[in-house]
């Protein structure tokens, strides 16, 4: 059974920092590609980084770029998300989820990835 559980949100301030954490069980995960999604109050679900399947190079929207940094851990079958220089608009619930094309870390479709964990609440306020 596929499971992934997502950990290490918090209320920060603006310029903190945070890791997330992607737990994942019941699959191989350096056969699937892994993107970090985030969906602020009132807005839709955003794609924000992303490791393909195929090679695992990592991608970043401009949104995240530089700040955040998405690496992975296949012994220990967990991803993580490094949080830098965090910001009030990077607030939101933030969500891990896998599926088996590398060609799903071009787009950020939400509906293409098979499985997803519950999220995990980033509050960035002073």
């Amino acid at each position: 059974q596929v499971q992934l559980v997502e950990s290490g949100g918090d209320l920060v301030q603006p310029g903190g920092s945070l890791r997330l954490t992607c737990t994942t069980s019941g699959f191989t995960l350096e056969h699937y590609s892994v993107g970090w999604f985030r969906q602020a109050p009132g807005k839709e679900r955003e794609g924000i980084s992303c490791i393909n399947s195929s090679d695992g190079t990592a991608d970043y929207r401009d949104s995240v770029k530089v700040r955040f940094t998405i690496y992975r851990d296949i012994a220990k079958n967990t991803v993580y998300l490094q949080l830098n220089n965090l910001k009030p608009e990077d607030t939101a619930v933030y969500y891990c989820a896998v599926g088996r094309q590398a060609y799903y870390c071009l787009n950020y479709v939400p509906q293409e990835f098979e499985y997803w964990g519950r999220g995990t609440q980033v509050t960035v306020s002073s």
